[in-house]
């Protein structure tokens, strides 16, 4: 039986953009602005990477969702004010930082989407390691009618989860994708029932919490790369990673675990 999610401390106290729950091994991150759709303002997105880089010591997995109806809206285009260029590229390199400490961070993280998935709020989610849809999910990216281009890494995530003539069709035509579309083209891995997005991705970080920490960051930050690379590279790549995850005293305490009968063998799940 699960813990019950306590406030955090620390910096994370501070957060009132978020709504920030720890339980064990697990930080739940909500954003908190149900009334602006959990539009992403600058205070929310520096509020965003504060939290990804100050996660308590004993966190092995995060689950984000959204307050209210909605996951993500997008970019507040309130705040969206007339800037020259080296404004607007510094901007849009504060959302990269916050991101990347998202794909790139220390532990795992799994988003649980429902309503609009729309413009940086499919940014964000793009950002995550694993995305769980319910039914009411759906996504877009209406940046062409909006006279803007993605800034938040969406030009780097989204094509390769959806390839990039997808992703061309949704922001210049303003098409939109609903949950089964999101399913089958890759921007989401899982589709469940709406209200039962959060449920299933906290299950998802217990169980990812309970895997030998390097495996977890291999997974996370060798991967990706190892996929932009050549093959005979990224063979060496794999290599060099397989050597530092299987050295671990917690990797061998495992693989001890398995050949002794003390570890359960893989099944296919009914």
């Amino acid at each position: 039986m699960r813990d019950p999610f306590r406030p955090p401390t620390g910096p994370l106290a501070a957060l009132d953009l978020l709504a920030i729950g720890v339980s064990g091994p697990v930080i739940h991150v909500r954003l908190n602005r149900p009334a602006k759709r959990n539009a992403l303002s600058d205070p929310l997105i520096r509020q965003l990477h504060t939290c990804f880089v100050n996660l308590p010591e004993e966190v092995r997995a995060a689950v984000i969702s959204g307050e209210g109806d909605h996951f993500c809206a997008g970019l507040d285009l309130s705040e969206l004010v007339e800037r020259d260029v080296g404004s607007g590229v510094l901007h849009s390199r504060m959302w990269h930082a916050a991101f990347d400490a998202i794909q790139f961070g220390r532990v795992p993280v799994i988003a649980a989407l429902h309503g609009a998935v729309v413009g940086g709020g499919l940014e964000l989610a793009a950002a995550c390691h694993i995305r769980i849809a319910e039914a009411s999910a759906y996504y877009g990216l209406p940046e062409g009618q909006r006279g803007i281009f993605v800034g938040g890494g969406g030009s780097a995530r989204i094509p390769r989860l959806m390839g990039v003539a997808r992703m061309t069709d949704l922001m210049m035509t303003g098409r939109v994708y609903d949950a089964e579309e999101g399913l089958a083209v890759g921007l989401s891995q899982y589709r469940v029932a709406d209200g039962e997005g959060v449920a299933k991705a906290l299950a998802l970080a217990e169980r990812i919490a309970a895997n030998a920490p390097m495996s977890n960051f291999a997974v996370m930050h060798a991967l990706p790369r190892i996929a932009d690379q050549s093959q005979s590279e990224g063979l060496f790549t794999e290599s060099l990673m397989a050597a530092v995850a299987e050295s671990t005293p917690d990797a061998q305490e495992r693989l001890r675990a398995f050949l002794e009968g003390r570890a359960a063998k893989v099944i296919k799940s009914r």
